[in-house]
């Protein structure tokens, strides 16, 4: 039996009874699981009678293993009957108990907060335009050309800033080599900025098979410590001056990087794709729009757990993507200068937004009476599984859990209820403002200043797949 009272703070109090019964049913339980810890003089170790060790060290020896019995199941049953949904863990504090007493205890713990909803349907937002250029094209165009454009070397001349060197070179402080300050036959694009600041730019006029000294002064800010702020000399010889040579661009140059056999289809080819592309974005941008001022329309308190389990899987993620470039959390931040309180600090704005968002959004879902029916889900999993071939979705599909399923069905929820948002809104153009003289003062000086953009972006659950 459960009673409930409401906290400040998206939080309630729970009071659970459990009987005495059922708490003797625990102690008996919890006497057969641990007696063999106890020693009874005159009985073997696990052979005294449960009424000896009680004798022998008290009659509640056994009740934090009753309690940790009796626990789960109580808790369970009082979420049950009070509806709460919980998203933390609680605080058990113990009011009553005694030999042959129910046993009574209360818990706190953070529920999903209620949401107060505002105005949803109709919203205003603006229509993002999008406009293919002949410049875009080109650009498009200019990235096949580089997908297959040949690396020749250079004859007759030196360096020259844009060229790609081969190089190889060794570094010291005061005479002594330092580690990761040598390497043979590393390529080079003078002007990258991918060495030391004024490496690059020493190099210009040197010719290919010359040998030069570059001195450089490493960042005061260095992520390796001991080279920090000192100044270096890399002895340098250039192997080779090299240039990419790009192809021309004519029907033949179509047909190799394309199924189109003439340039004028491949622009036109091209130009559809990039018309695909921002009408997905200008969609996105949209859905963005309208989930913020539905958001920001809504008024809700959320619980600080709920913000940091999403820091957590902010964190997380950064970690899946740093670890594909055999970096760790702790190195980035190490590298950065910065601390894990300090990241974890910059990721809490963000967090709310959409933990926030996505509480409105179900909270619109439930006003709406959404729901996923059982051939949406059966599709829905179906088509994820079909992404993976024939035999891998076989197995995933027998494999799922009930949890499993209700993820998908989360999934197709929020989609339908974004997607109801997004069909109610209003699309207009934009008012363009007129600059006052304060404003068109400051651009003409340089320090216009430029509003961050913000974007708040639905929640997207991610799940690790089993193979």
């Amino acid at each position: 039996m459960a009673t409930m009272e409401k906290l400040d703070g998206s939080k309630v109090k729970l009071t659970i009874t459990v009987t005495a019964e059922e708490f003797e049913e625990a102690t008996q339980k919890a006497y057969l699981k641990t007696r063999g810890k106890f020693n009874v003089p005159g009985f073997r170790k696990g052979k005294a009678p449960r009424k000896m060790i009680e004798s022998a060290y008290g009659e509640f020896a056994f009740f934090d293993e009753a309690f940790e019995i009796v626990y789960p199941e109580a808790y369970k049953k009082a979420i049950e009957e009070t509806g709460i949904q919980p998203v933390g863990r609680p605080d058990i504090s113990l009011d009553d108990f005694g030999k042959d007493k129910p046993l009574v205890f209360s818990v706190e713990v953070p529920v999903r907060p209620e949401v107060k909803l505002g105005e949803y349907k109709g919203i205003k937002v603006v229509k993002h335009e999008y406009n293919v250029t002949d410049e875009m094209v080109d650009a498009e165009i200019e990235r096949e050309r580089e997908k297959i454009a040949r690396i020749v070397d250079v004859e007759g001349r030196a360096v020259e800033n844009g060229d790609m060197i081969r190089l190889n070179y060794s570094g010291s402080v005061d005479g002594v080599k330092f580690d990761g300050g040598t390497a043979e036959d590393q390529q080079l694009i003078i002007g990258s900025g991918t060495f030391i600041p004024g490496f690059e730019e020493q190099l210009i006029g040197v010719n290919a098979g010359e040998e030069k000294d570059v001195k450089v002064t490493f960042p005061t800010e260095y992520h390796a410590e001991e080279l920090a702020g000192k100044e270096a000399v890399f002895a340098c010889k250039v192997l080779a001056i090299q240039k990419k040579e790009l192809p021309v661009v004519d029907d033949e140059f179509a047909k190799d990087v394309s199924e189109f056999d003439t340039v004028a289809e491949l622009r036109e080819g091209k130009k559809k794709e990039l018309e695909e592309g921002l009408k997905r974005e200008a969609e996105e941008a949209k859905i963005n729009d309208v989930v913020k001022a539905v958001t920001d329309n809504a008024q809700v308190e959320i619980p600080d757990v709920m913000i940091e389990s999403q820091i957590d899987y902010m964190i997380q993620d950064i970690s899946y993507r740093l670890s594909a470039q055999g970096m760790s959390i702790e190195d980035y931040v190490k590298f950065t200068g910065s601390t894990m309180e300090a990241l974890r600090e910059s990721f809490k704005g963000e967090a709310e937004t959409r933990v926030k968002a996505q509480l409105v959004i179900d909270a619109v879902a439930k006003e709406e009476k959404i729901e996923a029916s059982a051939d949406e889900i059966e599709e829905a999993i179906k088509t994820y599984a079909a992404r993976f071939g024939e035999e891998y979705a076989e197995k995933f599909i027998s494999n799922l859990s009930e949890e499993d399923r209700l993820y998908f069905a989360d999934q197709i929820v929020n989609d339908k209820t974004i997607k109801l948002l997004t069909d109610n809104a209003v699309e207009g153009t934009a008012k363009k403002k007129a600059a006052s003289k304060k404003t068109a003062a400051a651009k003409a000086e340089g320090e216009e200043k430029k509003p961050a953009a913000k974007r708040t972006l639905k929640k997207a659950a991610e799940k690790k797949e089993e193979e």
